[in-house]
């Protein structure tokens, strides 16, 4: 009887909860979130994810801070993707020379079709030579014109041409195109002088580009090469100064804050109530002890300890949680818990318990603890926010798990490289959106719960 009573009590309760607009938005939010993280743990499982965001060098044919796709509808213009044209699978002209040499020809067509000029260019070479290789690089424009880039020696087999770092090719492109029109009126790089219109306004002369790379080999010699053109938008989030996608960050931030949070909130929680309901019960040096304990961690500067926790020992996520934990339990909240504790403890059927011999522990678990719980639980929830926010802070200060990808650290690495100062304030805002959408969450199911358990707040 007692058991379905309770049964219907929760259900009530629960039904109560659902009736807030604020819980209903929360509660979607949340799922969202979880379903988020559900499909961020199967498809990209964590050594996978930490490898790929701590190697830069595999994203080296991304584009180095890309803006996401979607800025598109901000720009109203279609925005450069990335291009890569490779040498594999395209039969290059090869004519046999005297001494075993063959003279090497091959061109690489690609089309391009966007409105605004490429920021790099680049080109990768695969080769195996026996002597010094030198290529001779020309480019093909859609009008017909063609244009002798530069005589590159390969330094290695893996070699890689950059050419929109190349100042002599600069001031090459700078004096055709005042050949071609004059003075211009604006600046010529590299990019735009392999892809403007020949005219006094700047444009980008859409069409049927070519490369092509000319060399004599030697017998036994071989030579591959891939062109990538980087584009200035990459994917769903864009990416960062190393080149990676950012979307493998929020992706793997979203799991590690909501079960940071939710660990840390949850036993934080856990055992101040249980070190409240023991020094309200017990009373005596036991009390005495734990609210000395409480008023010396009230006056201990939270925020400074766990800094110099984390700098002296090893971080990572677990020492972080550790030393949170450790610095919450002798939180303020005990002192509430204990006074709840001790009327309690003054009921009548509590004293008619005890006098039937009733032990302190089936007290404490059927009486004393489901009448403390209600109170407890929404503001557990309430208190997640902060431990999301508690870690997304030090990974910004720099004292967060160094292997972790986490928003956090996405946020400092913005702020290190001049994020906003350069424009590119995706790379901030994107996960400053889902903190406040994480935090958002708790918070509006905090504040239903609350409501639910606090009849004072119904009214408002």
């Amino acid at each position: 009887m007692s058991r379905s009573k309770h049964a219907g009590g929760f259900r009530n309760a629960l039904k109560e909860v659902f009736s807030y607009k604020s819980a209903l938005i929360g509660i979607a939010i949340l799922l969202l979130l979880v379903c988020l993280s559900i499909y961020t743990i199967i498809t990209i499982p964590l050594p996978e994810a930490i490898h790929a965001w701590r190697s830069s060098e595999i994203w080296s044919k991304n584009p180095r801070n890309a803006q996401p796709e979607w800025i598109e509808i901000f720009y109203g213009k279609k925005l450069p993707r990335t291009i890569i044209v490779s040498s594999k699978g395209i039969n290059a002209s090869e004519t046999p020379l005297e001494d075993g040499k063959r003279a090497f020809s091959l061109i690489l067509f690609f089309n391009y079709d966007y409105e605004d000029f490429p920021p790099e260019i680049i080109v990768f070479f695969n080769s195996s030579y026996s002597e010094k290789l030198t290529i001779d690089v020309y480019w093909i424009r859609p009008d017909g014109e063609e244009i002798r880039l530069k005589r590159h020696t390969l330094r290695r087999p893996d070699d890689k041409l950059y050419l929109s770092n190349d100042l002599g090719l600069e001031l090459q492109l700078e004096r055709l195109v005042e050949s071609k029109i004059g003075k211009a009126n604006f600046t010529v790089t590299v990019e735009r002088g392999l892809f403007m219109e020949y005219s006094k306004t700047l444009r980008v002369l859409k069409g049927r580009y070519g490369i092509r790379f000319e060399s004599v080999l030697n017998a036994g010699d071989t030579l591959e090469a891939e062109v990538v053109v980087y584009g200035l938008v990459y994917g769903l989030a864009g990416t960062d100064h190393l080149r990676r996608p950012l979307i493998i960050g929020l992706l793997w931030g979203t799991p590690i804050a909501m079960s940071f949070g939710l660990a840390a909130s949850i036993l934080t929680t856990v055992l101040s109530l249980i070190i409240g309901t023991i020094s309200g019960w017990y009373g005596g040096v036991i009390d005495s002890v734990i609210q000395r304990a409480t008023e010396i961690n009230a006056v201990l500067p939270f925020l400074p300890i766990l800094i110099l926790l984390t700098t002296f020992y090893r971080i990572d996520i677990f020492v972080i949680l550790l030393s949170i934990i450790l610095l919450n339990i002798f939180s303020l909240g005990i002192k509430s818990t204990r006074i709840l504790v001790m009327q309690i403890k003054s009921y009548p059927y509590i004293e008619a318990a005890q006098a039937y011999g009733a032990s302190n522990l089936r007290l404490i678990l059927l009486y004393v603890i489901p009448k403390i719980m209600p109170p407890v639980v929404p503001a557990m929830i309430s208190s997640v926010p902060g431990f999301v926010f508690l870690e997304a802070a030090l990974s910004f200060l720099g004292l967060g798990d160094p292997f972790l990808p986490t928003w956090g650290k996405i946020i400092n690495d913005a702020y290190t490289h001049g994020a906003l100062y350069k424009g590119f304030y995706y790379w901030i805002l994107e996960p400053a959106f889902l903190l406040i959408l994480c935090s958002v969450s708790f918070a509006l199911i905090g504040i239903a719960l609350e409501r639910t358990v606090n009849p004072k707040l119904k009214e408002l």
